[in-house]
């Protein structure tokens, strides 16, 4: 008769619970796996998959009971690294987001929006446009797939049970700092040129006062913006590739941080 002593039964419950526990943060924060169109079964779903299938692959759980209060410490600790990575590269995501706002305004874009499923929010339509052809390219380059190695090579810098730095912590602050400035020079083309549109524009009805530049600066500054966008659009994807690689460097920072 098979029988299951409370000491086995903590073991085995410890080497799955903290692991999901880190798993999950991720999936909670990170991009693409914490979009809204998936539903919150698939994603738990998702979780427990991974959970069982990088089992094997971890090293041996802290000896702490299951049911103390010291076990749900960790927990939150394991859930709160998981954030952690998959906030880090959400920042990258945001910085796209952030470009395609300001090229949205600049365009005269700005009233045209629509719910993002990915925020639950609503954005313009050239910033849901830059994000879907930026999540499609980290698809591509199976981001998704690198996502989940970071966070199983994780237990190997930051094994469970261990503290963390504060410093760590502090890094994805400074790190929201490179957000809005990838956002903006990712943006600056573009709106340098819609800028240089609008200064013509204003020049001209200055020399011309009859003119209605209500009536012909919309649909000037939206052709070129346009245009524009249709000459850049083969630029942007080795861009956003160099955004992502960065983006794997900045988690390999926090890690390093936190340890």
């Amino acid at each position: 008769m098979l029988e299951v002593t409370a000491a086995q039964l903590n073991g085995w419950l410890a080497a799955f619970m903290f692991p999901l526990a880190r798993i999950l943060g991720l999936i909670a924060s990170a991009p693409i796996f914490s979009s809204r169109i998936v539903s919150a079964r698939i994603r738990l779903s998702a979780g427990l998959a991974i959970s069982l299938a990088v089992l094997p692959a971890l090293p041996p759980m802290p000896d702490i009971p299951t049911d103390s209060l010291m076990a749900l410490g960790v927990l939150a600790h394991q859930a709160l690294i998981g954030v952690a990575i998959g906030f880090m590269m959400r920042l990258f995501f945001a910085a796209i987001d952030i470009a395609g706002e300001m090229i949205g305004l600049q365009m005269g874009l700005s009233f045209a929006v629509f719910f993002n499923p990915q925020t639950g929010g609503q954005s313009s339509v050239v910033a849901e446009f830059l994000g879907l052809l930026g999540m499609l390219i980290f698809l591509g380059l199976d981001g998704h797939l690198m996502l989940v190695k970071v966070l199983v090579h994780s237990f190997e810098w930051l094994p469970v049970g261990t503290s963390t730095s504060s410093m760590g912590w502090m890094m994805i602050v400074r790190y929201a700092s490179v957000m809005f400035a990838s956002g903006v020079l990712m943006a600056l083309p573009i709106a340098a040129a819609l800028l240089i549109t609008n200064i013509a524009l204003g020049i001209l009805t200055r020399t011309a006062p009859q003119l209605n530049l209500f009536a012909v600066g919309f649909p000037v500054t939206l052709g070129v913006g346009f245009l524009l966008l249709s000459i850049t659009i083969s630029l942007l994807a080795p861009v956003f590739q160099r955004l992502f690689e960065f983006g794997f460097v900045a988690i390999d920072e926090l890690l390093r941080a936190l340890a």
